[in-house]
C-alpha cells in the first residue's frame, strides 16, 4: 500500500497521531520519498528541529523510519539521513490489536472474579476485601458502600473481545489462552 493511501485512512492517521502527538504529526503525515535530513524536514515544514527529531525517533522506535549516518569529511559532523517505512504500519496495528485483546481478556477475568462495592458519593470503587476492611464505609466520606453490579461492563468487554478476535481471526479459546 502506498504512503498516500495509508495516510488517507483515519485509523492510520489516529495511530500516527497517538505515536508522535500533535507537534510531530506534520512530520508523520508528510513522509518524503527517499532519504531526508532532520534539518531539511524542519526547514521545509517550518517546525522546530527538536520536534522533528522527536517525531523521527518515535517513528524509528516503532519501525516506521530508519536512518543512516554519514560523516562530513571536512567538519567531522554526522548527518542522519532518514527513510520512512510505512509499509510496517499494518503489522504494527495488528500487534496493537493483539495487545488490546490480551488486556481486555485480563480485565474481563478480573472483573468477573471479583466483587465490588461503590461509594456513590465519591464514586470510589473497592474490592470486597477492601470494603470489608473499611467496615463497608467509605474511608473518604464515611457513607455506606453499596454492592456494585458490573455485569454490563463484563458484557461490553465480552462483545469487544469477540469483535477483536473476529478481526484478528483468532479463536476465542486461543484469545483466552493468550491472556
Amino acid at each position: 500500500m502506498a504512503f498516500e493511501d495509508l495516510l488517507e485512512d483515519p485509523v492510520i492517521q489516529k495511530y500516527l497521531h497517538e505515536l508522535v502527538g500533535p507537534t510531530g504529526m506534520p512530520v508523520a503525515a508528510a513522509p518524503p520519498d527517499g532519504e531526508v535530513t532532520d534539518e531539511e524536514l524542519a526547514e521545509e515544514m517550518g517546525l522546530e528541529l527538536n520536534d522533528v527529531r522527536r517525531a523521527l525517533f518515535i517513528l524509528y522506535e516503532n519501525d516506521l523510519a530508519s536512518y543512516r549516518r554519514v560523516r562530513d569529511e571536512d567538519s567531522g559532523w554526522l548527518t542522519y539521513l532518514w527513510t520512512f517505512h510505512y509499509e510496517n504500519i499494518p503489522e504494527n496495528l495488528e500487534e496493537e490489536m493483539h495487545r488490546l485483546l490480551e488486556g481486555l481478556e485480563e480485565r474481563r477475568s478480573y472483573e468477573s472474579d471479583h466483587q465490588f462495592y461503590l461509594c456513590e458519593v465519591d464514586s470510589i470503587r473497592f474490592e470486597f476485601e477492601e470494603a470489608m476492611e473499611f467496615g463497608f464505609e467509605c474511608p473518604e466520606c464515611g457513607s455506606p458502600l453499596e454492592s456494585m453490579e458490573n455485569s454490563r461492563l463484563v458484557e461490553a468487554m465480552e462483545w469487544r473481545i469477540d469483535q477483536l478476535a473476529d478481526e484478528l481471526n483468532v479463536d476465542r479459546e486461543e484469545a483466552g489462552a493468550q491472556a
